[in-house]
């Protein structure tokens, strides 16, 4: 982008979970898509990452960090919203939204906020969990909350990643025993934070963060071009 003379590098804000979010070092070798989006970029611009572990569409509103985005969000920028994981937990009231009724209301305040700037809103289906059962992958480990992102992208004529239905089809067929490989699986005494090893079947390891960033990145190319 020019103006008078001068290039003016966007800032890319990332409202999500712990898929997107920056680890700390306790959780290593735990790693979100947000960490490595500015390596995979296809253009330059900054990173302003306020996904949070455990956050859904209702405690992130909560919790104040829309509140940030609106302050600090400029015209040309890009809003990447990613929710759904947490979204589904109803048994928690400070996180749980209603599939029907508060995710989408939820997800619409943050289109709102992007417009109001004239920023650019993005909306990312939740990343699949590794759910295979008899060898075949789970299509419904999100429930309905891809397809209510997919109708309020639609509704609203909003950019949409589908990462849900991407990384269905990555897992599937890379196969039950290969797609470990992306996630965040340990055997005991193979790293210091997790003495007991662990089988994480949601959250990304490096080689699966970048490859997440890497697909996103090429999503983003197009809206820029």
């Amino acid at each position: 982008m020019m103006k008078k003379g001068r290039v003016i590098m966007i800032s890319i804000f990332i409202a999500g979970d712990s898929t997107a979010s920056i680890k700390k070092e306790e959780k290593r070798p735990e790693y979100g898509w947000g960490e490595f989006l500015s390596q995979t970029l296809r253009f330059d611009a900054t990173i302003q990452n306020l996904a949070e572990n455990g956050r859904s569409s209702k405690s992130f509103i909560d919790e104040g960090r829309l509140k940030i985005i609106d302050q600090e969000i400029q015209e040309n920028d890009l809003l990447l919203i990613q929710f759904g994981h947490n979204d589904q937990k109803s048994m928690d009231p400070s996180r749980y939204a209603d599939v029907r009724t508060d995710y989408p209301n939820h997800l619409k305040r943050m289109i709102d906020v992007a417009r109001k700037h004239h920023a650019i809103p993005v909306l990312l289906t939740s990343i699949t969990r590794r759910d295979f059962v008899g060898g075949i992958l789970n299509e419904n480990t999100h429930g309905g909350y891809p397809d209510a992102m997919r109708e309020l992208a639609h509704r609203e004529g909003v950019l949409l990643i589908d990462l849900f239905k991407i990384t269905q089809q990555l897992i599937s067929d890379m196969g039950e025993e290969a797609s470990t490989s992306l996630f965040l699986h340990l055997e005991p005494h193979e790293s210091i934070h997790y003495p007991n090893g662990i089988k994480d079947n949601t959250h990304l390891n490096e080689q699966g963060a970048k490859l997440i960033a890497s697909i996103i990145s090429s999503h983003l190319k197009k809206i820029r071009a």
